[in-house]
């Protein structure tokens, strides 16, 4: 049985991990025969957001680790205690808490970096050639992980999209029911919620991904 390892950037579409892809996620690798595994940074969020009000939550702290086991269901550790070796593949859900807490692209765009423990992960998965998943706005952290030239999506927005063509990579536009591949790379991104369309056709994006991945898993 392959077994996934799902980075989580905490509880909620404007501070942490977007949950509806979170969830498509996870249910996609269990209906495909998969194991997985949730993985997060314990670190402190970078704030934390009202979802009801969209307002930021002032002197309010949360731990991204703690908050991303809602999700989880528990069945979550720390990304710094992880081996990559452990597993067969990643894929990484989107929400703003991977732009501003797996990252801090939200705050710096094309001048942003990944949170050292996700990086030193994510880029050993990326020397080992093992495939890689992203989605929403994750697939910002890519030209970090793998240096210029690969080729990613998240959408079609064109100022993230420029961003991230400073950063090195290739943007390629593509609607919220496909996914963009890196063959070389093993490198698959689907927009998912960068682009505002049905929870159905998000979760079609997102199991084509989870699907490939899984593909390359296996040598197809």
């Amino acid at each position: 049985m392959s077994k996934v390892a799902v980075v989580l950037s905490g509880c909620g579409f404007l501070d942490g991990a977007e949950i509806q892809e979170s969830v498509i996620t996870l249910l996609a690798l269990d209906r495909a025969g998969a194991d997985y595994q949730c993985l997060a940074p314990d670190m402190e969020q970078m704030h934390v957001v009202n979802h009801l009000t969209g307002e930021e939550s002032l002197g309010e702290s949360r731990n991204v680790l703690v908050e991303a086991g809602r999700i989880a269901r528990t069945k979550i550790i720390d990304i710094a205690a992880a081996d990559p070796g452990d597993y067969d593949a990643v894929i990484f859900p989107g929400g703003y808490g991977a732009a501003k807490n797996l990252s801090n692209f939200a705050v710096k765009g094309a001048d942003s970096s990944v949170q050292a423990d996700v990086l030193t992960f994510a880029r050993r998965f990326a020397q080992s050639g093992k495939p890689m998943g992203f989605v929403c706005i994750a697939p910002a952290m890519i030209p970090h992980i793998y240096g210029p030239d690969a080729k990613l999506t998240i959408g079609s927005d064109p100022g993230t999209a420029e961003a991230i063509g400073k950063m090195g990579g290739i943007h390629v536009n593509c609607p919220v029911t496909e996914m963009v591949v890196d063959e070389g790379r093993k490198l698959v991104s689907t927009p998912a919620y960068m682009l505002d369309e049905r929870i159905g056709d998000v979760a079609s994006g997102i199991e084509k991904l989870v699907n490939k991945v899984l593909g390359f898993v296996h040598g197809k």
